[in-house]
């Protein structure tokens, strides 16, 4: 990668600590500048990081030692904040989903594109042995010519641990825009693009209780679907049943279960890098676990910024804008759906990201 890359990182919350795990100290980024709303927060991250400086959010979007902007505010602001640092002629990395409403993130790339900058997107789970070594099994013929599809995410919602929950439940949150980006980033990767959905939704409850923290006890308002639910036709004829759910208690059903013509696969959790895969072939008696054959191993929270900030002209990103793109947009047409009750074609596809090779922790750490 060269010199150590210079990254500022803005919205300084519960999941900007994995990211600073992984990405401070690691000898390709330099992390230069931090900025939140909250300028206590920002100085007390600042003052753990040698070299750092606490900016405010414009200070840190037009400073010449930031090249990428690392976007980790809530939904409704990831669109300012990115569009902001398009502006300023830097790269932007986000966390998912890339806007909270499609039109500003087709503007997004748009600008992106005009000003000669990249745009990266989360979940990077999809990029760790999990989800990778999936997709190697498919690819390899295990299951055959790969059928229907499966994924299933179920909560009681995020308000029993999370301290300050609101945005779960505002625009850009919910269950399919808070975990879907996960399955449906990692189907992509095992099935290829979407062509079209068909949706169904449900907000039974308009208020939720948190259950951590300082606000214990204090209800907030539900203004998105708390459960979405729908068919995926994906390009290749795949047709994948999609349940997200901040309304249930527990499941038994696999994360995701890809079926082909001469087997199933058990995939993991895409809201986590490693787990396992496992394989059941017809005609066997049992499933097997397949040991991990691609991703990056041991991977962690950052690990797509590194990819993306590694990719050069023989190589795409793989968490890219326009993967995140599409991901957004399939979710918007499955709310459409369900509200239009109808048939949605996509507008927008996308390149199956490269695949990933196994890929020892100590060759992306270091």
């Amino acid at each position: 990668m060269g010199d150590a890359h210079r990254v500022g990182v803005v919205g300084l919350g519960v999941i900007s600590r994995a990211y600073l795990d992984t990405l401070a100290g690691h000898p390709a980024v330099s992390i230069t500048a931090v900025a939140d709303l909250d300028a206590s927060r920002s100085a007390a991250v600042a003052a753990r990081l040698p070299g750092v400086r606490a900016l405010s959010v414009a200070e840190l979007l037009s400073s010449p030692d930031v090249d990428t902007v690392l976007n980790l505010t809530v939904p409704g602001a990831h669109a300012e904040i990115a569009l902001g640092a398009v502006e300023a002629g830097k790269n932007v990395y986000g966390e998912k989903p890339l806007t909270a409403e499609l039109p500003d993130a087709r503007a997004l790339l748009a600008a992106a594109r005009q000003a000669g900058v990249g745009v990266g997107c989360a979940p990077d789970t999809v990029l760790g042995t999990g989800i990778q070594t999936a997709r190697a099994a498919v690819a390899e013929g295990r299951i055959g010519r790969p059928l229907f599809a499966s994924a299933v995410m179920v909560t009681p919602g995020h308000e029993r641990w999370h301290p300050h929950p609101d945005f779960y439940y505002t625009v850009g949150g919910g269950p399919l825009y808070d975990m879907g980006p996960y399955y449906l980033a990692s189907l992509v990767h095992l099935l290829g693009p979407v062509r079209a959905v068909t949706g169904a939704a449900s907000r039974l409850r308009t208020e939720r209780v948190i259950g951590s923290g300082p606000r214990t006890g204090e209800r907030i308002p539900v203004e998105v679907d708390s459960h979405v639910t729908g068919v995926l036709e994906h390009a290749g004829g795949v047709l994948t049943t999609l349940t997200t759910s901040f309304d249930g208690t527990a499941t038994t059903a696999s994360p995701i279960e890809v079926h082909g013509e001469t087997g199933t696969l058990s995939v993991p959790d895409p809201n986590h890098f490693e787990g396992e895969v496992r394989h059941f072939a017809l005609g066997g008696d049992t499933w097997r676990a397949l040991p991990p054959s691609a991703g990056y191993v041991g991977g962690t929270r950052g690990v797509g910024l590194l990819d993306f900030l590694a990719a050069d002209a023989q190589r795409a990103p793989r968490a890219s804008g326009e993967l995140a793109l599409h991901v957004l947009e399939t979710m918007d047409a499955l709310l459409r759906s369900a509200a239009e009750g109808r048939r949605v074609e996509l507008t927008t596809s996308v390149e199956v990201p490269p695949p990933v090779p196994l890929t020892p922790a100590e060759g992306w750490r270091s």
